[in-house]
């Protein structure tokens, strides 16, 4: 075996069964010998990415696109970050260095530049895209319009006698026959595609009789279906006033478009199934309310009669009148009482009276007349109680019990007070 130092000199290891030369000496030379090789661009497919947390060294597995040739790639978590996006599958092209691992023996390559080759290339052309409008805010749920329920006119932008054309113009047609269609005919890949559905998106846009507008495309390769990817297109579509519903491809294609679209379809038939609603469904389901509701009333007025009916078998509700006897009774024996009462009350006030009578007349001036007395005034009407409270010659007037008597005085007689 034939071992090149590394000063440029060739040495030769000698080896036989009695002296074999250690494992350390041959690995080591291998090592020496492969890692004189010069770097070069290699291309193929990884089948295997093992992301190591809080590791700078991360590896790879590489296979040949057409061949059962695999290979280890070790390389920095920089260079991988640097690449891009990178899923298993993809296509790249690697700037790689042989290499011996003197622990295990095994040969690695050291990957020190990493590019996504094919169609990994234009995958990760397009996840910088996504990422930058994605940061611009695009891409924001909360800017999400909602779809009008019953939408009168629905706009649709697709090729010209397309599957999906008439994918989604059979199921609105099926599912909603009042709905309005607004067609606009336009290439969907190829150069002029983009122009042509801007252009498209934005006259449904101005027509304020469309409620909805949906793109429509059936499936194709990731070439075909790049214009749904092209950031004029987004933004057109991001700037639109009416709710746009993507419809591109099949449920495994996910263009940029998919993103800054208010809905997401898989297919343009389910596009056509979440625009307008199924007549049929809806009739089924206004049927089934108002049995429902229905029979909600039937079972309110059923409970209702049931409980009137509970309510009346009660002794108080079924003879009303019987709680009222013993009232009545008491109310006749308080009639009763209040009226010996108030009769018992009225004879001692008028026996009382009568006495009060008797008294007053007894105490009245004109009983005192009627037992023989007079009143005596003078001219001025004043009383004459006394002998000295008139003189001689005065007219004096005498009321009776039956009259009065006009008298002159003509002697005074005083009589002396007795003393007691």
């Amino acid at each position: 075996m034939v071992v090149t130092s590394n000063d440029g000199s060739v040495q030769r290891l000698t080896s036989s069964a009695e002296q074999p030369q250690p494992l350390r000496a041959v690995v080591a030379a291998t090592k020496s010998w492969v890692e004189r090789l010069n770097p070069i661009w290699v291309e193929g497919q990884l089948i295997e990415i093992k992301r190591r947390a809080g590791s700078v060294t991360q590896f790879l597995t590489m296979r040949d696109t057409l061949a059962e040739v695999s290979v280890t790639l070790s390389t920095s978590l920089a260079v991988l970050d640097a690449a891009g996006p990178l899923t298993e599958g993809t296509v790249v092209a690697a700037w790689v260095r042989p290499t011996v691992w003197s622990k295990s023996g095994s040969l690695t390559f050291e990957c020190r530049e990493l590019r996504p080759s094919g169609e990994g290339r234009l995958l990760a052309a397009l996840e910088q895209r996504k990422r930058m409008l994605q940061a611009e805010g695009l891409f924001e749920p909360a800017l999400k319009k909602r779809l009008p329920f019953l939408p009168r006119r629905v706009g649709l932008v697709t090729g010209a006698q397309s599957a999906a054309e008439r994918d989604v113009v059979e199921n609105i047609g099926r599912r909603w026959p009042a709905a309005v269609l607004d067609v606009r005919h336009t290439l969907v890949q190829g150069q002029q595609s983009v122009e042509q559905l801007i252009d498209a998106i934005r006259s449904l846009d101005a027509a304020p009789e469309v409620d909805v507008i949906i793109v429509a495309r059936g499936g194709g390769s990731l070439e075909d279906l790049l214009p749904f990817s092209d950031e004029a297109l987004v933004r057109a579509v991001f700037a639109c006033r009416t709710p746009v519903v993507s419809a591109i491809g099949h449920e495994t294609d996910t263009p940029i478009l998919d993103l800054v679209a208010d809905l997401r379809a898989s297919t343009p038939t389910d596009a056509a199934k979440r625009v307008v609603p199924d007549a049929a469904a809806e009739a089924a389901a206004v049927a089934n309310a108002v049995g429902r509701v229905r029979q909600a009333i039937v079972n309110r007025v059923a409970l209702e009669e049931r409980r009137l009916g509970e309510l009346r078998s009660r002794p108080v509700l079924r003879d009303p009148a019987a709680s009222l006897v013993g009232h009545a009774d008491r109310l006749h024996n308080y009639h009763e009482r209040l009226g010996r009462a108030i009769g018992a009350r009225l004879r001692e006030e008028q026996l009382g009276l009568q006495h009060t009578v008797q008294r007053v007349r007894a105490l009245s001036p004109r009983a005192t007349l009627q037992r023989g007395y007079a009143i005596l005034t003078d001219a001025d009407g004043a009383g004459v109680e006394r002998v000295a409270a008139t003189t001689r010659g005065a007219t004096l007037t005498a009321r009776l019990a039956d009259g009065r008597l006009t008298l002159t005085v003509n002697d005074l007689e005083p009589q002396e007070q007795e003393q007691e």
